[in-house]
This record gives structure tokens, C-alpha cells and sequence, in this order.
């Protein structure tokens, strides 16, 4: 378990990402790309943190590792859980737009982090292609991606080559977020990758008190069994079913991207496990579904 003191007040701040970066880069930048004979890409969804997650090594490994094992998507789709609007909207997709630094209180040196993705244009009117044909989609042309983006790009794809447009959560309705998934889903065949980034648990309570982590770690055994049984509807009903969701997710913002994978997953049965761990009480969980 990584320690409060550690990940808050590192030596150096962001300096497991920066010696992540040292150490992978030219592996990163020799990924091999999709190509169609590889097939549909998963759908992943991936627990991130704020910018401490920076200073934890090992979830910066896990995370790149695990991008490792795919090949390099032809471009990104992302809904994260730190942007709702409606009706649905998209970041801007120039070349190098600025992050969105959607966080406060912590060293100066985060305000300063770039992740500079290639132009994004065309990845932009192939999404509102998929998507306009009922529901009218907005371009916010200066809104860069938030750290719920591009914090766990960083690590999964550190050499900052995969174009990247960032999608709104047009409301925190489980079955939005569900439908939204299942109009992305074409567009795994075409080399996108598909990510709805939240936590599994989203819990502060731990920090005040750390007899808590009972109700997050029951409730993230609880997802755990559902997503391995492909059970949906019970995902969908989390608060009613999920034991402890009243600690594990006190809003909906966190574990609704979770539903955005399902909807774009071929079969919600195949869920498979890529990151497992506990992290100042809170579950990291992340999966990816074919």
C-alpha cells in the first residue's frame, strides 16, 4: 500500500514519472501501431488519481505495461470522470492544445507538466460523425484534456505520438454513460481505443478515517465479482446493490465511466483484470473488455 506522506510530499514531484519517462521512452516511441489484421481493440477503463499518481512507481509501470501489451491505437477516445456537460461536448483537437489543470493545493511543478498529442482534427469529426446523427456535439476548442485524461496517458503512452479527443459525460446516469459506450463501439475496429477513466472507489473518508477502507475494499469485491460475470444490470443499480457504495462513491462521477467501457465492450463477459491494487485506501482496479 503506498504511503499518504510519500505520494503527497515526494522528493521530487512527479519524479517516478519522470524517471518512468528516462527509462521507456525509446520502447514508447517503437510501439508497434494497430493495424487492421490485429482486430478490434478493448475497451479499458482505468482507475486514475490526481497528481500524486505521479510519484507512485508502480502504478506508473502498471499502467505503461499494460498500454504495452496492445498495440498502438491509431487514435484515443476518452470520458473522464471530471467533465460533465450537456449536451455532449469534445475538446479541442489542435496539435499540442494546453492540459486542462483541473486540480488545486499541490507544488507548482504540476501546473507546469505538458503532454503535447498530435493534431487531433480528424480523430474529432470521426467521433462526430459516429455521434451526430441525434445528438448535436460541441467543440470546446481551447479545452485541453483534464487529468482524468492525461494523467493516466501520461504513463500509458509517455511519448505523447496517439492523437487524443476527450468526450463529456452528458449527465452521471449510469445508463447515459451505457448508451454513450455502445455508439463508440465501431470505432474499436478502426484502431481508437475507448477508455472511461474514474476509480473504482472514490473515497476521502479513508483519509479522516481509515476503518473505511471495509467498505471500499467490499465494495470493489463486489465490482470485481459483477464485472467478471458480465453482470450489467447490477453495475447499472450500484448504488442500490453495491455494499458500502455510500463510502465507496459519495457522487456518481467516479464509477459511471465504468459503464462507458461496458457499453463499448462486444461482450461485457470478458473482462479481464489489469491492475489490482489498494492505494491510500481506494481501489486502483482497471480492466479492459472485449
Amino acid at each position: 500500500m503506498s504511503s499518504l506522506q510519500d505520494l503527497l510530499n515526494p522528493a521530487v514531484p512527479a519524479g517516478a514519472y519522470h524517471d518512468l519517462v528516462a527509462r521507456v521512452l525509446p520502447q514508447a516511441r517503437a510501439q508497434r501501431t494497430w493495424q487492421p489484421d490485429d482486430g478490434r481493440l478493448p475497451a479499458l477503463f482505468v482507475s486514475h488519481g490526481a497528481p500524486p499518481t505521479l510519484n507512485d512507481p508502480q502504478w506508473l509501470a502498471d499502467l505503461f505495461g499494460w498500454a504495452q501489451t496492445l498495440p498502438k491505437p491509431r487514435g484515443i477516445v476518452i470520458v473522464s470522470a471530471h467533465w460533465e456537460d450537456a449536451p455532449l461536448a469534445v475538446t479541442g483537437g489542435a496539435a499540442g492544445t494546453p492540459l486542462y489543470y483541473d486540480f488545486g493545493g499541490f507544488h507548482p511543478h504540476y501546473y507546469t507538466l505538458q503532454y503535447p498529442t498530435p493534431d487531433a482534427n480528424a480523430l474529432a469529426r470521426r467521433v462526430a460523425g459516429t455521434l451526430s446523427d441525434t445528438t448535436p456535439l460541441h467543440q470546446h476548442a481551447h479545452r485541453g484534456l483534464d487529468h482524468g485524461a492525461f494523467i493516466p496517458l501520461m504513463a500509458m503512452y509517455p511519448a505523447a505520438d496517439v492523437p487524443v479527443v476527450q468526450l463529456s459525460m452528458p449527465s452521471l446516469d449510469p445508463t447515459a454513460l451505457l448508451a454513450l459506450g455502445a455508439r463508440l463501439r465501431a470505432l474499436r475496429d478502426e484502431g481508437v481505443l475507448v477508455i472511461g477513466s474514474g476509480y473504482m472507489t472514490h473515497s476521502f473518508a479513508v483519509l479522516r478515517d481509515p476503518q473505511a477502507v471495509g467498505h471500499n475494499l467490499a465494495f470493489d469485491e463486489w465490482a470485481a465479482d459483477a464485472l467478471h460475470r458480465g453482470d450489467v444490470d447490477a453495475l447499472l443499480d450500484y448504488r442500490a446493490q453495491g455494499p458500502g457504495a455510500a463510502v465507496a462513491h459519495p457522487t456518481a462521477d467516479h464509477f459511471v465511466p465504468l459503464l462507458l467501457t461496458l457499453g463499448a465492450a462486444t461482450d461485457p463477459a470478458t473482462v479481464s483484470t489489469a491492475i489490482d491494487r489498494i492505494v491510500i485506501g481506494n481501489s486502483t482496479r482497471s480492466i479492459q473488455v472485449a
